[in-house]
């Protein structure tokens, strides 16, 4: 039985609502291997692993808050275009990285470009909507406890 620390070989898929796929490893042709609690997935989605084992096909519909949180307006910054590299060609749906003032990247995603002022939306490109996860059990260890 899967539990906290396993290493998990999974397939999964990500589908909207109104039944677009976001995302299956199905369709890339092999699953995902991965540590309950690595930050791998988010917390919510390992919950529903916690229990299951090798064969199991599962499928859940989460609600946007317990699947990539709820789309929040005080992730939405304001940009002018000089803030920009001058090369760069800004397009509206492009992600960008955004250096950070610890280093690390944070991705940012063009919501709109009126003259010189550029929307950038740091929410998850799935916040706000409830998503269905599926998936399957492949295989799996479980931590060693020695």
């Amino acid at each position: 039985m899967i539990e906290q620390g396993s290493k998990v070989c999974l397939h999964f898929v990500l589908v909207k609502t109104d039944g677009q796929v976001v995302e299956s490893t199905y369709e890339r042709g092999h699953p995902v291997d991965l540590t309950i609690g690595d930050g791998h997935l988010p917390p919510s989605f390992e919950h529903y692993l916690l229990g299951l084992n090798v064969g199991d096909k599962q499928q859940w519909e989460l609600s946007a808050d317990k699947a990539f949180g709820e789309h929040l307006s005080e992730r939405v910054s304001y940009f002018t275009r000089d803030q920009f590299p001058s090369d760069e060609a800004l397009k509206v749906g492009m992600v960008m990285g955004f250096s950070q003032p610890n280093g690390a990247e944070l991705p940012g995603i063009i919501q709109a470009i009126e003259g010189d002022s550029v929307t950038v939306d740091f929410n998850h490109p799935l916040a706000g909507e409830p998503i269905v996860f599926a998936v399957e059990i492949v295989s799996y260890e479980t931590p060693d406890r020695r």
